[in-house]
Parts: C-alpha cells; structure tokens; sequence
C-alpha cells in the first residue's frame, strides 16, 4: 500500500469486532476509524485518501446490503469488504454482484481480511487517480466553444471534415480550423487519443453531454 496512506472504515455493532479489527490494522500501521452504526459513518467526516469499508451484513436498522445500495445511490463508492458470523451464500452472491470486493465469515482470518483491504484499497486508489484523469478531461472540454463542442461530436461520431462542413454549413476550412483549436485545448496528439478522451467523458456517439 504505497503512495497515500489509506484509511480502513469500520462498520460493526459489536464493540469487541471493532476494537480487534481496530487492534490489528493499527499495529501494522494502518489507519482505521470505527462505527457503531452505518449512521455514525454517514455523519463523519471522511478522509481524503485511499480507503475501504468493513462493514457488518447484518447491523440493526439498516442492513449492511441496503447500506450498499444507500452509498451507490449517493455516489459514494468506496469498495466493501463484507463480514458476517453467517455463512449466507445468497445474501454473499448478491453483496458481490452489487460490487462487494470480498464476503468474509466471522472469526476472521487475520490474513485473509489483510489481503481483502489490500484489493479493496488498490481498487479505490485506482478509482481515485481515474476520477483525477476525468476531472482534468471535463476541464478541459468545458473550454471549449459551443461551436467547438458540435464538431467535436461530429468528429468522434466518425465525420470527415467535409461532412462537418455540410452538416453545419461551414466551410471545410473553418472547419479545420476549429479541429485543430478542439485537438489543441484537449491536449490530443492524435484522433485516437481524442476519442479515447471523449469516451472517458461518456462522450461518444455523437454526445456533447
């Protein structure tokens, strides 16, 4: 786990859960916070890092698969590592279906949790730097000009510069010259580069979004 150090949340009713999860990923220096419910961790403040959660399947209230579908709906999409003092092979298919990195069964396998958090924080630090990578791509699209933003989805959708032109009744020269202003506030070295751009911006087809 290098680069920014992650942080591991978890979500378990059980105090003694907690405070040996607690125990163990601090001693071989990982950050953890714990919670008593999945409202306690919706009224915290999350730290800007890499993390997972390990949360409980079964909690009161609120049960831990519908506390995954409640962060997915929200937008937050921290991966989750599922334990339980079940062994529930259906409700294990569907957390995993719904995008769960791992369903483990209580008493924990010290080694077998360690290497779930390992995926799970790999999987969100590569989420993060994805987010960063669309981020900078959505700034750089947002500078283009309305005008720009057409030919561009004319451009990825496939057309030649002289169909652009027919399609919005300009000449194919303005034509070109918009093509090279869109390539040059993309930051795109060629049209591949620029239609694998698009498509990271959902894009594609022909949408300006």
């Amino acid at each position: 786990m290098n680069d920014e150090p992650p942080v591991v949340y978890v979500i378990d009713d059980d105090l003694s859960v907690r405070g040996g999860l607690e125990d163990l990923l601090r001693s071989i220096g990982i950050a953890v916070r714990t919670f008593g419910s999945t409202r306690d961790f919706l009224a915290s403040e999350r730290i800007d890092s890499p993390a997972c959660i390990v949360l409980d399947v079964r909690l009161p209230g609120t049960s831990g698969l519908e506390f995954q579908r409640t962060l997915i709906n929200s937008g937050i999409h921290l991966p989750i590592i599922f334990i339980s003092g079940h062994s529930d092979i259906p409700i294990s298919v569907q957390a995993m279906k719904s995008g769960a990195v791992e369903f483990l069964t209580k008493p924990l396998r010290e080694q077998a949790l360690l290497d779930a958090i390992q995926a799970a924080v790999e999987l969100d630090r590569a989420q993060r730097q994805d987010a960063k990578i669309v981020a900078e791509f959505r700034q750089r699209f947002d500078s283009l000009t309305s005008r720009e933003r057409e030919i561009l989805a004319l451009v990825i959708a496939g057309r030649v510069n002289k169909q652009i032109a027919g399609d919005l009744d300009l000449s194919e020269n303005t034509v070109k010259v918009h093509r090279s202003q869109i390539t040059r506030k993309m930051r795109a070295k060629s049209l591949v580069e620029l239609v694998r751009i698009a498509d990271k911006l959902g894009l594609s087809g022909g949408r300006t979004g």
